[in-house]
């Protein structure tokens, strides 16, 4: 390693890209340093993934008490305290984050409680200690943020990382957009009790996922309670005594307490000093990188949601462990961004892996569609009028299985052992040779057998 600079590596960014590239660049004998100026764990941990995923969780349990008595079971009067699971939520995000310090510390990584700022091609200027340090390599790896459009009164919405620490629990609340955390947070406030009304200017949410898997959501989610409006915008925000007013047009008014910006998430590049650098950057802020993950000058790198490329915390560990083998490991690993599996955590869950069938008619020359809509099992004594999707994309000419989304209970795990079929070219035979476990919803993959064909309209 070279003598020349403070560190071999310097990491602008605590969240799980840049931890992974440090951890593994250390091992491979770096000299190693990561900055960030707030907490470890980037959105992820401290304000995405965990804590979404831990308020999922808490907003099932009002559909499990209900469905319980189908089962036999008496429920008594069932009471919600938000400050409990407020307090709960960041005594887990405190715990992990911790993890991810000792990791670094462990790894000989040195961690830096500071906002960093690049001032040349190998200076970093550390902020919080008024001291510059130079790098051989440096990994911009900062994550984005939410964004919010330039509306009248924006500054009375909040946006996903404020819905976390609410004071309290409003008893109205507004979200706009039609991404992920708008679909996940209207369910999670829905679940907590919470009148919900989801704006999406476009005509049906969850753009680039299965129609079938975005129509079923949209009528599980009417029939919990959730108003769902499309074709609609916000033209301005008001602020009144109760909350806010929002004026969506041609004098229609909605009133919440609270209204929630999910319009999509910007890189966090603002501040960094990459511009006067002269690093290309794209439309949004985001840094241009070729498929080694060099920016513009090369031996500043970039991985993760900063790059704009797939904004999901696997990826950014994948890429950033890819960084770390390619400069100290002599190992130059390819990322594959084909076939990712994800999850969008709504009630019902959403899992999918590989084309949606409309992605396939348009890229192969023959598409065969298998597909099943059902009541699970459970709810043949819970009453719920829930039904669950199962479809599998197929290539005609090859017999392989290219796509499989799955609406409903557990379908992010189902979708997880799905994708590795998919990624090992597995087809439909061999999927109809498995032998079914009985009596799972799962099953349904292996047992669909007739082609579904499209009605002639």
């Amino acid at each position: 390693m070279s003598e020349e600079y403070d560190y071999d590596l310097f990491v602008i960014g605590g969240g799980s890209g840049g931890v992974r590239c440090a951890r593994m660049s250390a091992g491979y004998g770096a000299r190693v340093a990561v900055a960030e100026e707030y907490r470890l764990g980037g959105t992820c941990v401290i304000r995405g993934c965990v804590p979404k995923k831990l308020f999922a969780y808490a907003s099932r349990f009002s559909h499990e008490f209900e469905d319980a008595e189908g089962f036999g079971w008496t429920t008594a009067v069932n009471r919600f305290d938000w400050s409990k699971l407020v307090k709960n939520k960041d005594l887990e995000i405190t715990r992990l984050s911790g993890l991810y310090d000792n990791t670094l510390s462990n790894a000989g990584v040195e961690n830096i409680a500071s906002r960093a700022e690049l001032v040349g091609p190998h200076e970093i200027k550390l902020v919080a200690q008024d001291r510059i340090v130079t790098a051989k390599y440096i990994l911009i790896a900062t994550g984005a943020t939410p964004f919010k459009p330039d509306v009248p009164g924006i500054e009375y919405a909040i946006t996903s990382n404020e819905a976390f620490d609410l004071n309290s629990l409003p008893e109205k609340i507004v979200i706009v957009g039609g991404g992920y955390i708008a679909v996940e947070f209207a369910c999670i406030f829905n679940g907590l009790g919470v009148d919900v009304t989801l704006l999406y200017r476009g005509p049906l949410f969850l753009r680039g996922f299965d129609m079938d898997l975005r129509e079923g959501l949209l009528d599980e989610m009417r029939k919990n309670g959730i108003h769902v409006r499309l074709n609609t915008d916000v033209v301005s925000i008001e602020k009144n005594s109760d909350g806010v007013v929002l004026d969506v047009g041609e004098g229609r008014l909605i009133e919440a307490g609270v209204v929630m910006y999910a319009t999509g998430r910007r890189p966090l590049v603002e501040g960094l000093g990459i511009q006067s650098l002269g690093i290309t950057c794209g439309w949004n802020g985001h840094v241009v990188i070729d498929d080694n993950f060099r920016s513009s000058i090369d031996h500043i790198f970039a991985v993760g949601d900063v790059t704009d490329r797939v904004q999901l915390t696997p990826v950014a560990i994948r890429e950033g462990a890819a960084v770390a083998e390619r400069l100290f490991n002599n190992n130059p690993l390819e990322v594959d961004h084909e076939n990712i599996p994800t999850a969008v955590f709504s009630t019902p869950e959403l899992g999918t892996v590989g084309m949606t069938e409309e992605e396939a008619r348009e890229k192969l020359n023959s598409v065969d569609i298998y597909k099943s809509r059902f009541r699970p099992m459970k709810h043949s004594l819970s009453g719920r009028d829930e039904k669950m999707i199962m479809k599998l994309v197929v290539d005609g000419a090859s017999d392989r299985v290219v796509g499989c989304h799955i609406m409903g209970t557990d379908a992010a795990e189902m979708v997880q052992m799905t994708a590795i079929a998919i990624r090992l070219g597995a087809t439909k035979a061999q999927f109809d040779a498995t032998m079914a476990l009985h009596p799972s919803a799962a099953e349904e993959l292996v047992t669909m057998s007739e082609k579904w064909q499209p009605t002639d309209t």
